[in-house]
């Protein structure tokens, strides 16, 4: 068995986590630090979609996991003139995804490794 299959096979044993939410929340940077360290995990762009399950039809996720963030949180993390109307409507978008979240989680407080944590401490206790 060469390599890239004994990788693949990997990949099939572990459980495909999305990670959903507004634009600003995490979603990029939790993915990332997620894969780090092992983890099967997908950023869904779900908050530009108008197809309510759309996070489900990309990536048929074991687990979803649900970032989010005020407006305030958003500004400071982006250079972006969004009103809270703009915000609501992303999260019109996303409440699909936030009705059948396995985790949800507000980022505004916390740094990306505390995000990371909290959603590493959330996995190993399934």
């Amino acid at each position: 068995m060469n390599e890239r299959h004994r990788e693949r096979e990997k990949k099939k044993q572990r459980p495909l986590i999305a990670v959903v939410g507004p634009c600003a929340a995490g979603k990029s940077s939790l993915v990332q630090r997620l894969r780090a360290r092992g983890y099967n995990a997908r950023c869904v762009a779900q908050d530009h979609s108008y197809v309510p399950d759309m996070w489900r039809r990309i990536t048929a996720p074991d687990l979803l996991i649900y970032l989010d963030a005020e407006l305030s949180t958003i500004v400071r993390r982006r250079s972006i003139s969004w009103s809270e109307r703009t915000l609501n409507d992303e999260r019109h978008r996303l409440r699909h995804a936030r009705q059948h979240c396995d985790l949800y989680l507000s980022t505004d407080d916390l740094t990306e490794k505390e995000v990371t944590e909290r959603v590493i401490g959330f996995l190993e206790k399934l």
